[in-house]
């Protein structure tokens, strides 16, 4: 799906999505990553939903986002309490959502001036 151009482009912004890969800022991007409105995408080491662990959280941690938008993959899902109690304590809150969703989400919350950050999960290629 591609998206309309809004006043926001000097942010991150998700500018299509489908579902093997996303474009941030008409870059194409096929990986698990994170990004914020003024951070770009950066790697984010999740081969897939199964192996997240409490320390894939700790980067996002470090930004101090307000809101973690957690697309999960083709599917929605959700996270063990446990994985993200660390976030919670600070109160960063997280939802989960298809990857789908969670683009159109971010860009809605982006667009509102809200500190959120986007980590979407791609699957691995299997070897």
């Amino acid at each position: 799906m591609k998206l309309h151009h809004t006043t926001t482009q000097q942010y991150q912004t998700v500018t299509a999505y489908d579902t093997d890969g996303v474009e941030i800022n008409l870059k194409r991007f096929s990986r698990s990553l994170f990004m914020l409105p003024e951070v770009a995408p950066v790697d984010w080491p999740v081969a897939s939903f199964e192996t997240l662990a409490a320390d894939d959280f700790a980067s996002l941690d470090a930004q101090r986002p307000d809101v973690i938008i957690l697309g999960t993959g083709a599917r929605q899902r959700f996270v063990h309490p446990r994985l993200i109690a660390a976030l919670t304590a600070r109160r960063i809150g997280v939802e989960c959502m298809d990857n789908q969703a969670a683009c159109r989400t971010y860009n809605i919350l982006m667009a509102e001036g809200r500190k959120v950050a986007l980590a979407l999960i791609f699957d691995a290629p299997s070897a």
